[in-house]
């Protein structure tokens, strides 16, 4: 089940040739999510060849240009290309706003729905949820109103063993049941426990996004066991991928020495870089 995290730009406001803006595309099973749109991450999402047209929900942390200047002109290419499909975008209320006041300034109708999402700046929420995934925001502290995201897969149902389903001939609506955790009774009465006849279902993933935040102890617990975490630092977590440098640094490697000082399971965010979680 494929779940991947690609930087599409991890450089923080002043963009250099090395490094994009930030943003992010997460596939979980096909299902595409943008993480932050800095200044050319359409541009981006070409090179690596991203099928941006099937991105549905854009997660917006805050309104720092590096973190959505690229918006407007990922939107207005869909349009361009042909795209009917709403959008769904999650961000504070001032985008919605600066967004209708340039398509009004450049007398422009996009053929598809915008649907704005609020996000709550004080304390942590559910924002978006399908059959197997729950997306969270949760607060951070900067300058301004900042969230980070938390994206986590739902539990999974226990497998069945083929062999049991031959031995005791289960019927498919009784299949449907065990995996959701129910026993098996047999004709004769004899009750078999759910765990002779499934095993553990792999253990769900997930994945923490934090950018353009001081410390906060909240924030450790808001991000504890994800499998993956983008942040300045960690918090009991598996992975830990850096991210968001200032463009004063033209070698980035420092950066993973002193982390894995503390957290050897560090590595380096890169454009292009896709890391399964």
């Amino acid at each position: 089940m494929k779940f991947e995290v690609t930087v599409l730009g991890c450089g923080s406001a002043t963009p250099t040739l090395r490094h994009n803006p930030t943003a992010q595309l997460v596939n979980h099973e096909e299902h595409y999510f943008l993480l932050d749109c800095g200044e050319g991450t359409q541009l981006q999402l070409r090179r690596f060849g991203m099928k941006f047209q099937r991105i549905n929900h854009i997660f917006i942390t805050h309104l720092h240009g590096d973190h959505y200047f690229g918006l407007p002109g990922l939107l207005s290419t869909m349009h361009l290309l042909g795209r009917t499909t709403d959008i769904h975008i999650y961000c504070r209320d001032e985008l919605q706003e600066a967004m209708n006041m340039q398509l009004q300034i450049s007398g422009s109708r996009l053929r598809f729905k915008t649907i704005w999402h609020p996000l709550n700046h004080t304390s942590r929420e559910v924002i978006y949820e399908n059959p197997r995934l729950v997306i969270e925001s949760f607060p951070l502290k900067h300058r301004i109103p900042a969230c980070g995201f938390r994206i986590s897969e739902k539990p999974r149902q226990r497998n069945i063993l083929p062999e049991m389903v031959k031995k005791y001939n289960i019927p498919i609506p009784r299949i449907r049941q065990i995996k959701a955790g129910a026993d098996y009774q047999l004709e004769d009465g004899t009750v078999l426990g759910n765990k002779s006849l499934t095993k553990d279902p792999p253990a769900s993933r997930s994945y923490a996004y934090c950018t353009d935040t001081a410390y906060m102890p909240e924030t450790a617990e808001n991000v504890e066991g994800a499998d993956l975490l983008y942040h300045e630092s960690t918090g009991k977590v598996g992975r830990l991928m850096l991210g968001h440098y200032s463009a004063r640094y033209r070698e980035i490697g420092k950066f993973a020495e002193e982390a894995q000082a503390v957290f050897p399971n560090t590595i380096l965010g890169e454009e292009g870089l896709t890391v399964a979680v």
